[in-house]
């Protein structure tokens, strides 16, 4: 039976679900570090790929050639984009955008992978039909996550306004659509989890760090329902 792999970027985003089975195996090869276990039947891998596109891209290809997953779910928390999600919110991905590739000077409109279709990903359907079932505590939104190589606060928004004017945004993070990338490029079905750490403004450095553990906590209890739907 092929594997499920949760990914997260840190540790501290996955730290729920290695306390809650009684059983992992820790398996390193380099600098890569999986931690096997199985949800009922189901073979289960967790495993961290580290901060930014480079390390989320490069850690989904390793354990998609080396595991051979059914399916990958990426966990993690996020900055709000849109006004009306509030810290504590989760957000599914229905599409992820790489913001900060940029070669319009060439012809490619922003967010355009030059010389390849690939602007837009857009997570499997199937994961997202069972995840609209869901009901949890927390309000769950489902929309469009932007992914680049920065941490946006208050302070740089007069920077990143084209994020709401073009791109249209409704949260923002560093390994989402790096990872979807990777993804659809193996035509593998993925699916991003994200609950909201902070607003993007003058607070959010310390909002992430405070919400960090309640975020995480979140997110562990969404994909577990999530799960029990897949695996039934």
């Amino acid at each position: 039976m092929k594997p499920i792999i949760i990914v997260s970027a840190i540790k501290e985003e996955i730290k729920d679900f290695l306390a809650y089975f009684k059983e992992v195996k820790i398996e390193k090869n380099g600098n890569f570090i999986t931690y096997h276990t199985n949800y009922y039947s189901t073979p289960l891998i967790l495993s961290t790929s580290g901060v930014g596109k480079v390390s989320a891209a490069m850690t989904t290809q390793y354990l998609i050639n080396k595991f051979e997953p059914e399916i990958i779910l990426f966990t993690g928390i996020a900055g709000a984009l849109n006004s009306t999600y509030e810290i504590g919110n989760i957000i599914i991905a229905n599409t992820c955008i790489q913001y900060d590739i940029d070669a319009s000077e060439l012809g490619f409109s922003p967010g355009t992978i030059p010389y390849t279709d690939y602007k837009t990903f857009s997570s499997d359907h199937k994961l997202l039909d069972l995840a609209k079932k869901i009901k949890t505590k927390n309000a769950i939104h489902f929309g469009k996550i932007l992914t680049g190589d920065q941490f946006i606060s208050h302070k740089k928004r007069i920077n990143y306004q084209h994020l709401f004017d073009y791109f249209k945004g409704d949260a923002i993070e560093m390994e989402g659509a790096a990872l979807a990338h990777v993804c659809t490029h193996n035509n593998l079905p993925f699916l991003v989890i994200r609950t909201i750490s902070d607003k993007a403004d003058e607070t959010a450095p310390k909002d992430f760090n405070i919400f960090l553990k309640k975020a995480s906590q979140n997110n562990f209890e969404f994909i577990q329902e999530l799960l029990k739907l897949i695996c039934n």
